[in-house]
């Protein structure tokens, strides 16, 4: 007997895609809101970014930390390998960098890693943080 997937419901499409632009645009209120209402902390989109992910790589530290609060996995990779931190790293985004290592993130995770990130944008100042994180 063949099984037929079902197509997702168009509801929940369009709700995922706000709980992404929250990230992506660091509402961290409403973001997570529906977090403690029962979203999963690590839901991810088609192409394996997860809510931190985005928050990380658009730069909203805030958004980071709140998730990071409810138990998101800091060192989650995308569908291309990549880490939350190293996108923060490439963006430039030194606050986000912080309060990743600050909720455990490797700076060894992924491809690139952070730190082959911070190396190859000449940022000894992330490097030297990367390689001593706070405790």
């Amino acid at each position: 007997m063949d099984v037929v997937p079902e197509q997702p419901d168009e509801k929940l499409v369009e709700l995922a895609s706000r709980l992404f632009a929250m990230a992506r645009e660091g509402d961290t209120g409403s973001l997570v809101a529906y977090v403690d209402a029962g979203v999963p902390v690590n839901l991810s989109n088609d192409k394996g970014d997860s809510l931190i992910m985005l928050a990380a790589y658009h730069g909203h530290a805030d958004t980071v930390s709140a998730l990071v609060d409810r138990g998101a996995d800091v060192n989650r990779l995308n569908g291309r390998g990549q880490s939350p931190i190293a996108g923060a790293v490439f963006k430039g985004e030194d606050d986000v960098v912080r309060a990743l290592l600050a909720g455990g993130a490797d700076p060894a995770a992924g491809h690139p890693t952070a730190l082959d990130t911070a190396s190859m944008f000449g940022r000894q100042d992330l490097l030297d943080l990367l390689a001593s994180p706070p405790d």
